[in-house]
Parts: structure tokens; sequence; C-alpha cells
């Protein structure tokens, strides 16, 4: 695998894709100073911890299809990762966290408090980047961040009358998951000036393949091996978070996973976590999410039969493989 993480990839895109994302993240790492070290310090929090910044690396591809070397485009990528990396500072106080990406999360470092104000940092960042590219970029991203605030509210009511515990989950997914990343393959087009029929069909994409890298980590929860994946397995069960995999289990309610289905309705003790993993492993719903996975992901590349051929095209289906992949 490439230092992009997408295989198969052309190398003088992956050579173009590396020097814009090193701008990405330079860009990033600047926009966050001020005159407050501690907001310096905690807002750097999760940008040095890392990530797999699909976001930006979405932009940038989804560039290729106009003209990417406008230095908008690298704005709006800082913009998509940082709008992601402030949810996450707001998640980890309503989830009561204790780590994110591999190190202690900020409401456990510092306080709830300060965790919240630091995304609200970064959100008020985010709009002054914003600005400067334009009002078209400033709707964009407020209208991204109203689907964001209404999946997260959605998660947090539960489902309405008449909508199924997992068609609720994955409105919520869409929401919380795939606007984001929908948007950030929108910006990317937009600023290039691709056509708008490409700007509509990476629109689309993104948001199918936001889709499947929740689904994919949802079976990573369960699947994975932690030195293979960097997910610890079992760590959704441990909070009581609702997986794709756990609710197809108690959507079939099988009376033969009673006592499984007893254990998944709250969190999963330390006790009991390894035995719930082994049985989720070999339950036909681990079968039956693999498979929904695998319809999100074609149907994602199916949207792009029409797009002009070429290295950024290849890169974004192996990249909806990637996505797949990653939780086998």
């Amino acid at each position: 695998m490439n230092q992009v993480g997408i295989p198969n990839l052309d190398k003088q895109l992956e050579a173009s894709l590396i020097a814009d994302m090193k701008k990405v993240e330079d860009l990033m790492r600047s926009h966050i100073q001020g005159d407050y070290p501690l907001v310096v310090e905690t807002s750097r929090h999760l940008v040095e911890a890392g990530g797999k910044r699909l976001r930006p690396l979405l932009t940038l591809i989804s560039a290729q299809f106009g003209d990417p070397t406008n230095y908008d485009i690298i704005k709006a990528a800082v913009c998509c990762e940082l709008t992601h990396l402030a949810t996450l500072y707001h998640d980890d106080v309503m989830d009561d966290a204790v780590l994110r990406r591999g190190v202690i999360s900020a409401n456990k470092k510092w306080n709830n408090a300060v965790a919240i104000l630091t995304g609200d940092y970064l959100f008020s960042k985010v709009s002054d980047m914003l600005a400067d590219i334009g009002p078209e970029a400033v709707k964009l991203q407020a209208k991204t961040f109203e689907r964001l605030v209404i999946g997260q509210i959605k998660e947090t009511q539960g489902k309405s009358e008449g909508l199924s515990q997992i068609d609720h989950y994955m409105k919520v997914v869409a929401d919380k998951t795939g606007s984001l990343i929908a948007t950030s393959a929108r910006f990317g087009a937009l600023l290039s000036g691709a056509s708008p029929t490409v700007v509509e069909t990476l629109t689309k994409f993104g948001e199918k393949i936001g889709v499947a890298f929740q689904v994919a980590d949802d079976l990573l929860d369960i699947a994975s091996n932690e030195t293979a994946s960097g997910k610890t397995p079992g760590t959704d069960l441990k909070e009581g978070i609702p997986t794709l995999v756990t609710l197809f289990v108690m959507a079939d309610n099988d009376p033969a996973d009673k006592d499984l289905i007893n254990k998944l309705n709250k969190p999963i003790t330390d006790e009991d976590l390894p035995s719930v993993i082994s049985e989720l492993r070999k339950h036909k719903a681990l079968k039956k999410v693999q498979d929904y996975l695998s319809k999100v992901a074609t149907e994602a590349n199916d949207l792009l039969i029409d797009l002009p051929a070429g290295a950024a095209k290849e890169a974004l289906n192996n990249l909806t493989f990637a996505l797949v992949n990653r939780s086998t």
C-alpha cells in the first residue's frame, strides 16, 4: 500500500496527492495557531494524533476532474478535516469517551467544557477560512453542518414511530458521516471548475462511500485484528454504541440469541467481551452486514461509470475497494 492508502494508484497522481496532502497538513497546523496557548494546545491535540484524512484526500482526488491547482481546494480540504475533528471533540463529550485515535480524549485530558469549546474554536477557524473562498462555500458548509447536527439529534433522540431501528441507524449514518464526506468530494469538484454533472456525481459518490466507511467501521469493531486495523475490537460494544452488526442480531430476535441480545442491550463488561465478540464473529448477522457493505460499495462505484476515464476515476474505484477491504 502506498502513502495515500489507495491501491494501484497512478504514480503521477500519487506524487501530486502526496504533495497536496503535505500542503493540507501544513495549512491545517498553521491555521489553528492563536494567541491563547491553551486553545492552541487543545486544538492541536487531535490534529497531531493523525488519522486517515479521508475527507481531504477525497477533496483532492475530486479536484482532478477540473483544474486541481486552485489553492482554494487546499483550503476546502483543510476545512473538511477541521470540521470532522471539531465533531470528534463534541462526540467524545457526549459519549464520555476515554480514548480517541490512540491518545487520551480531550474531555478526559482537560474537561468537558474545554473539549466542547475546542470544537467550537475549530468551527470558527473553518468559517474564517471558508469566508475567504466565497459565499457558496460558506453556504455549503452551513448546510452540511445542519445535517451533522440533525444526525446527532436523531441519534440522541432515538428512532421515530414507524421506522425500524436499522433504517433509523442508516439515516443517522448518512447525516453524521455521509454528509461531510459528500461535501468533501463536492468541494473538490466545484472549486476545480468541474462540470455540474461531475459535481453532482461526485457528491452522490461521497455520500455512498461515507456510509460504506461507517459500515466497514462497524465490522471492524467485531472482526478486526487490532494490529492490522488499528482499531481495538469491541470498543463500540464496551461503550454500548449500536452498530449495524448488533442491530441485525437484535432485529432477527432469534430465540437462540436470547442471552446474547440481553448482553447487547447494555455496555459489555470486560469479563463478557471476549465471549460476545466470539459469538458475533460466528453469527449470521456478520455475513449480512458484509453483504450490505458490498452492495453499498457497488452502488458507489456504479455512480462513477459516466465520469471521464483516467487516473482519478481509477483512484476513486480503488478507494472504494480499500474502504471495503479494511473491514476484512
